[in-house]
């Protein structure tokens, strides 16, 4: 099939399918005599696993190592898991530091509830982020 016809069955753009043929995550296709890129059935699936991949948080370059194992016919499940697990520490730290930030702002929105906004005369600071003088 054409790039084209690869880029819609997969739902990722011609433009992707060259990028990623350039970085290695892709093979680059046979051509037809005419010059046309001629792209198996095997590419969709590729793809669709990269797209996938990506959808769970997985970076290309870590997409790309589950599937050099794969390439090689290796078993790729404990690689892959620990990219999981490692994503899953990371997650789990945003999370922590999104639930401080989250204090803080209603800290900050409890502050401007009590503030008289008639007080607020200081042209280079803001009461509610800095507190009274």
């Amino acid at each position: 099939m054409r790039i084209g016809e690869l880029a819609a069955t997969a739902a990722v753009s011609t433009k992707t399918i060259r990028y990623y043929e350039s970085i290695g995550l892709v093979r680059e296709p046979e051509r037809t005599r005419s010059g046309y890129r001629d792209y198996s059935p095997a590419a969709v699936e590729r793809l669709r696993f990269i797209r996938e991949a990506q959808a769970t948080g997985l970076t290309l370059a870590e997409i790309q190592s589950v599937l050099e194992l794969k390439d090689a016919g290796a078993a790729s499940c404990d690689h892959t898991r620990r990219l999981v697990e490692r994503h899953l520490v990371d997650i789990d730290a945003q999370i922590t530091r999104l639930e401080i930030a989250r204090a803080e702002l209603l800290d900050l929105a409890e502050r401007a509830d009590a503030l008289d906004p008639t007080t607020c005369t200081d042209p280079n600071r803001c009461q509610v982020i800095e507190g009274s003088p």
